[in-house]
């Protein structure tokens, strides 16, 4: 492929540590002849997209369970706001099970925060609305609610994750070691992510296989990302990501489609 995509990650400043899990820059240049990939994904975001002439535009993308294939549309560039789970809906006014698949602008979601953030971000730069937030967050959301069942649900998504050193757990365990039920669990993902405890595994693993292909083998790679073995690698990444890692790597990709146009709730 030759299309361009320059990622840049931002300080995140000390005081929204709490609701933002990271920030990043990024700029992508396509060849309109190759598809661009828009990689599963597990977590929700708020972006300023930056637009050629006037006001940037505020959208919130939820998870993303499928890698998707579009055609490419010249340069655009953005900065995505990672949110932490189980801020979705404090901030945004809904469960993020509600956004899955899904780009809305951020003034049509129903949070007060949410609407009060779009109007006091639209005119700014990006650097200018990172260092509002900053300002805003901590003010009109107090950490301190729900803040045991907030601390649960991102104790399991670390135990899921993949992390170096560390193959993540499986959902039955990280449930045991939470003293939780797969059920409980099951919810507090569905309100909190978005995506049910295994599929945001399965999702965490294939992002790290696209992250390390070209560091190990696909053996070992297996064995670190916490598949039984590498078939089982290559099935999830099909599912995931529409071809098998081979074809993936090698460019053969799927037929690309028209961007996903921003939703409504």
């Amino acid at each position: 492929m030759t299309n361009s995509v320059y990622e840049r990650a931002l300080r995140t400043p000390d005081e929204l540590r709490p609701w933002i899990a990271g920030i990043g820059t990024l700029t992508v240049e396509t060849d309109p002849r190759e598809p661009f990939v828009h990689l599963p994904d597990p977590t929700t975001k708020v972006i300023i997209r930056s637009e050629a002439a006037g006001r940037p535009t505020l959208l919130v993308s939820g998870p993303r369970v499928r890698a998707t294939y579009h055609t490419g549309k010249g340069q655009a560039s953005c900065t995505e706001v990672r949110l932490v789970p189980g801020i979705i809906r404090p901030l945004l006014g809904v469960p993020a099970v509600d956004l899955v698949g899904r780009v809305v602008p951020l003034d049509a979601l129903p949070g007060r925060t949410a609407r009060q953030l779009a109007r006091e971000l639209r005119w700014l730069e990006s650097e200018e609305a990172v260092a509002r937030l900053a300002d805003v967050l901590p003010e009109r959301l107090p950490t301190a609610a729900d803040g045991a069942r907030a601390d649960l649900l991102r104790a399991a998504v670390a135990a899921l994750s993949v992390r170096s050193g560390r193959v993540p757990g499986q959902v039955k365990d990280v449930a045991r070691e939470l003293a939780v039920s797969e059920r409980q669990l099951r919810n507090l993902f569905s309100e909190g992510v978005g995506l049910s405890p295994k599929h945001y595994a399965r999702v965490d693993r294939v992002r790290a296989v696209l992250a390390h292909a070209t560091e190990l083998a696909s053996a070992e790679l297996a064995a670190v990302t916490g598949y039984y073995d590498q078939s089982h690698m290559t099935s999830d990444f099909r599912t995931l990501m529409g071809v098998p890692p081979r074809s993936y790597f090698t460019g053969r990709l799927p037929s690309p489609r028209s961007c996903q146009p921003i939703d409504s709730l």
